[in-house]
């Protein structure tokens, strides 16, 4: 081989070892309730999380970049109607994870007409589509994430007992939270959306949130381990009781409808997949060699 040719294929080599593909930073807003709120603050849940879904996404994806955009208690349609006082900013994905409050607070779900129709904030169809009017309006490339609410057993907060809430088994104003994962399920299709549908996740049915619940015995007075569906008819008195969910309780959730790490773990699991499927995010990155 002559030396001019040898030399390039030697200098060929020597690229190849010298670059390698890397991720390309991925910028990601989660927009959420309490669920995407708690990740940056473990004290709010009583120290029962160690981490949230967005870190466990950014563990396992470090060229993700996340912006925890959740709040406390809200709904898609207070989401709505403070959307462009959020400071929200152009991003590569975002992530849009809603719905439990709104069932709770009784919000009327409308149709897909309303989504489609752009009617307003009256219902949550019209909510949803007021969100994502907003997202598109900051990014029209980005991906777009719904996620589903989870099923919910019977609420109790840690810190304070007198925030209680009945769990999904049975319907708030006459709607169930079945119906809530449908209309969110139905936007993702209509929009060819990325949609993660946990209430319908095996890992998170009902019966799987939480291993008991420590409730008195109606009729002796006396401390005992309810099992779902057992607990349902079971009271809780907020003002005389312990915290029905010692931490042997914990399963897929802490308190009945928070994730535990097991339950995070399950969200940030069905995101990561989404991500690592998003194409045009490696680029190629030169590494430093030592001359000879």
């Amino acid at each position: 081989m002559k030396p001019n040719k040898a030399f390039f294929f030697f200098f060929c080599a020597l690229f190849f070892l010298s670059t390698s593909f890397v991720p390309k930073k991925i910028t990601w807003v989660a927009l959420g309730d309490s669920i995407t709120y708690l990740n940056d603050d473990l004290n709010e849940a009583g120290n029962r999380i160690t981490k949230g879904y967005m870190t466990m996404v950014a563990e396992k994806l470090p060229h993700v970049e996340f912006v925890n955009k959740g709040y406390n208690g809200w709904t898609s349609g207070g989401i709505a109607n403070k959307i462009d006082d959020l400071q929200l900013t152009k991003a590569d994905v975002y992530s849009v994870f809603l719905g439990t409050n709104d069932w709770w607070q009784g919000r009327p779900l409308g149709t897909l007409a309303d989504y489609k129709n752009n009617t307003g904030n009256a219902t949550i169809n019209g909510s949803f589509r007021i969100i994502v009017n907003k997202l598109r309006s900051l990014n029209a490339n980005a991906t777009i994430i719904l996620i589903t609410p989870m099923q919910r057993a019977d609420f109790v907060h840690i810190a304070n007992f007198k925030n209680n809430a009945y769990g999904s088994y049975k319907d708030k104003n006459g709607q169930m939270l079945a119906q809530f994962a449908d209309a969110i399920n139905a936007i993702g299709t209509f929009e060819h959306f990325e949609v993660i549908d946990l209430y319908n996740s095996r890992p998170l049915k009902l019966k799987k949130l939480v291993k008991f619940k420590r409730l008195r015995n109606p009729q002796t007075g006396a401390y005992a381990n309810y099992a779902y569906p057992a607990f349902i008819d079971i009271p809780f008195n907020p003002e005389t009781d312990e915290y029905p969910y010692p931490i042997e309780s914990v399963a897929m959730t802490f308190d009945g409808l928070h994730p535990s790490d097991k339950g995070y773990e399950v969200i940030s699991k069905r995101l990561v997949k989404i991500l690592r499927k998003i194409k045009g995010i490696f680029h190629i990155a030169s590494k430093v060699v030592d001359s000879f």
